[in-house]
């Protein structure tokens, strides 16, 4: 049955933290239990001494210890058993196994000025902090910011950074919500690495991961039977529990992670991952509780949350007081299917529900996303809702992610299965279109390093990740008989470092510079800027398509041939111009003519022209 809204009260603050600046107070939910213990560490993880925690009402246990601060270590013990790291630590120094560390979230901050970001204008630039510099921290990534303002980037999506098993992961692995992976430089580095983002005019979100946790460290199960339920499950087995038996304590793990990034992070925002498996069938729903908690808790500054969700479903995006969960967007992977199976033939696993044909292509600018209630071959049921009506800032589109690159079975890049010329036309449709453009780091520049899928589990573990991988794969065609790279092997993780040394060199200049004038071009056209514009989409013939930007009577148009010649007549009445050529030698092309003559644009072969028409 499902909880109402009365029963959903926030629960009290758990974990340890300094009070008053002379002790430390801990709150521990383990109910069920007869006793539990606060064990305190050394800094060479040396037990000290224990502390007894008093039973306190549902199920919680407390205790203050007086004379200690930030930095105090400890684990808890649970009916005498071995101890375990607090679900609640807001710091992992030695890892997920290790002692908790007691952090206060004092930093000295220096973006009082910052507002938070517009959601209406964001170009977001997504991060594994573990693989975007050689030394894989938050702090190394700071010299990396004058790259992104001058490219044009005004929001960095850091993947998760929550304490996961081991040094090298992804980060839906972690286990320790509140606590910043060490190995990346721990609550410090994240911290500085924010307020120098803001510093440059770049807004920060968190990728946060609340549809399950990771296997390897975590102890929930330790102190309470209730974080996860049977009655839902999801591809990682048994639900966690946001609608059941003692469920308010779970979403307060939930809500207050989610104010914690926000108010002691100044993070702007949450990129939620996986949102179609956060099962809650009770009132309100999870989803629409973490937005009020996210906004709430900027104080004053924007703060926007974003979901990956296959559903295309409405609802995430519309308001809470028309019925809906109130998320600021949504990412939407159609159109990414649809120029893959265009431009590199992809046609197995869920790129069969594509046809990658002009029509389709245009149809999904249009709408935002092409399913919209037609029946998904691969998923064997209807899929999408309608989006008639919403703002094409709510959808993330992108031709590069983490997923679409990493979950390759070599981590290749777009690149490797396009041609450049295709590349850049593929990119000018990103980056001109009324959407919300999503960039993949090095993506800017082509970047050829592979994004491999890597882990650092234990033997026992590892062993079977390495299995399942190789065998997720089998069934596909095109890598029958080539062995796929271990997850465990540290090479995979260190093939997988940027190389920023590319970003001027021959074959990747050109692309760089494209980038950087597509973006200025999206910023300072007005027909793009112009919050009144509208957008239109259509083929031209069966291999290629124009997106029109249309604002106080004047026309951008982006012009994408496929493959083959295009000869296209623009309207005689109107004086037009090319404003961005995609095959200009400048951007790593080959072609020095303009392709408009007169009225015409010819176009040959995989390419983009950007043409602004005035009546």
């Amino acid at each position: 049955m499902a909880q109402s809204t009365e029963t959903r009260s926030l629960a009290p603050r758990l974990g340890a933290w300094v009070e008053d600046g002379t002790s430390v107070r801990w709150r521990v939910w383990a109910p069920g239990h007869q006793q539990v213990e606060a064990v305190l560490y050394d800094a060479d993880d040396r037990v000290l001494r224990t502390l007894p925690l008093t039973p306190e009402a549902d199920g919680c246990f407390g205790g203050v210890l007086a004379g200690q601060g930030e930095g105090l270590r400890y684990k808890l013990r649970v009916d005498g058993a071995d101890p375990f790291p607090d679900p609640w630590s807001r710091s992992q120094p030695a890892g997920v196994h290790g002692p908790s560390e007691v952090v206060v979230s004092d930093h000295g901050w220096t973006d009082s000025h910052w507002k938070g970001p517009d959601p209406k204008s964001l170009v977001i630039y997504e991060v594994h902090v573990g693989t975007a510099t050689p030394e894989g921290t938050f702090e190394a990534f700071i010299p990396k910011l004058a790259h992104l303002r001058e490219l044009g980037v005004n929001t960095l999506e850091l993947l998760p950074v929550a304490s996961f098993p081991g040094a090298r992961n992804w980060g839906y692995d972690g286990v320790d919500l509140f606590a910043p992976q060490a190995t990346y430089g721990g609550p410090k580095g994240l911290r500085r690495l924010i307020d120098a983002a803001h510093s440059h005019g770049i807004a920060v979100l968190i990728d946060a991961v609340y549809n399950h946790f990771g296997p390897d460290g975590n102890y929930l199960g330790a102190y309470s039977p209730h974080y996860f339920t049977k009655k839902h499950h999801t591809p990682w087995g048994d639900a966690v529990n946001y609608d059941g038996e003692g469920s308010h304590f779970v979403r307060s793990l939930v809500l207050s992670n989610v104010e914690m990034w926000i108010r002691d992070y100044h993070a702007d925002g949450l990129r939620l991952d996986a949102a179609h498996a956060l099962v809650d069938d009770g009132q309100p729903h999870l989803l629409a509780e973490i937005v009020e908690r996210a906004h709430a808790a900027g104080n004053g500054r924007r703060v926007v949350v974003f979901a990956e969700d296959e559903r295309n479903e409405r609802k995430l995006v519309t308001p809470v007081k028309d019925g809906g969960y109130g998320l600021d967007g949504v990412w939407a992977d159609d159109l990414h299917h649809q120029l893959r199976r265009a431009f590199a033939g992809d046609h197995e696993g869920y790129y069969q529900d594509y046809t990658g044909s002009a029509e389709d292509i245009a149809t999904t600018l249009r709408q935002g996303w092409f399913y919209q209630g037609q029946k998904s071959k691969n998923l064997g049921h209807a899929r999408g809702t309608s989006s008639e009506g919403l703002a094409p800032w709510h959808f993330v589109h992108c031709i590069q992610n983490h997923d679409q690159v990493g979950n390759r079975p070599f981590g290749n890049r777009l690149s490797e299965d396009v041609s450049p010329a295709a590349y850049r036309a593929m990119s000018t449709l990103l980056l001109l279109s009324p959407f919300t453009p999503m960039l993949f780091m090095g993506q800017e520049w082509n970047s050829r390093t592979p994004f491999l899928y890597f882990t650092d589990h234990n033997a026992e573990l590892g062993r079977l990740v390495t299995e399942g991988r190789r065998k997720e794969f089998s069934g596909f065609s095109r890598f029958k008989g080539e062995q796929v790279p271990d997850p465990q092997d540290r090479d995979t993780f260190t093939r997988s470092t940027l190389d920023w040394a590319e970003v001027e060199g021959p074959q990747h200049a050109g692309v760089h510079a494209l980038y950087k004038e597509l973006l200025r071009l999206r910023a300072t056209e007005p027909v793009l800027t112009n919050p009144r514009g509208t957008h239109d989409a259509r083929a031209l013939g069966p291999d290629a398509f124009v997106l029109e930007r249309r604002a106080e009577g004047d026309t951008v148009l982006i012009i994408v041939n496929l493959r083959g010649s295009l000869v296209h007549a623009l309207p005689s009445r109107a004086s037009a111009g090319i404003v961005v050529w995609s095959e200009s030698p400048r951007f790593g092309g080959t072609v020095e003519a303009s392709p408009l003559t007169g009225n015409l644009v010819r176009l040959e072969g995989p390419c983009a022209a950007v043409v602004k028409l005035r009546e």
